[in-house]
């Protein structure tokens, strides 16, 4: 018995050729999935910075072992605190917008390590209400500081 492309379609005695829609039809899938696992990085939000004193965190007090050496770390905010279990989360970022031109530092991605809670930092953030409030040198690494942009708008991802 000779294999067919054709399929006999019920009830109308017709044959119809479905594999090849079905060829196109995988091919498109695949290339929706593909274009929205390059395009879309993650969640939106916003992202203000603070600066020293860090200590002591609501995740971890005076435990400074607990912050990455690189010094990538925030604060989360209400958004994304979950009742502290956002403590130890990691996240990549990157800044897509601001209020002042040229703020975004343009193709830069870094991973943080959220170490507190933005009702309790030591410092106040330069803004407030945001999704994360990142440390100086996080904050610097995605944005421009000469810029003096109080926040930023941020793709995050948590990884």
């Amino acid at each position: 018995m000779a294999l067919s492309n054709d399929v006999h379609v019920p009830c109308t005695g017709k044959m119809h050729r479905s594999l090849p829609h079905l060829q196109r039809l995988s091919l498109f899938s695949l290339a929706v999935l593909f274009f929205l696992h390059t395009c879309c990085y993650g969640d939106v939000g916003t992202a203000a910075r603070y600066a020293p004193p860090y200590l002591p965190t609501t995740c971890y007090g005076s435990d400074t072992s607990e912050f990455p050496s690189s010094n990538l770390f925030a604060a989360a905010g209400d958004g994304i605190w979950d009742n502290g279990a956002a403590c130890g989360r990691q996240y990549l970022v990157r800044c897509i917008s601001a209020s002042i031109r040229d703020a975004c530092s343009q193709n830069q991605t870094i991973q943080i390590k959220i170490v507190d809670f933005v009702n309790g930092l030591p410092s106040p953030p330069s803004a407030s209400n945001t999704t994360m409030i990142l440390s100086t040198t996080a904050f610097g690494a995605i944005a421009n500081l000469t810029t003096n942009s109080p926040a930023i708008n941020i793709e995050f991802q948590q990884v």
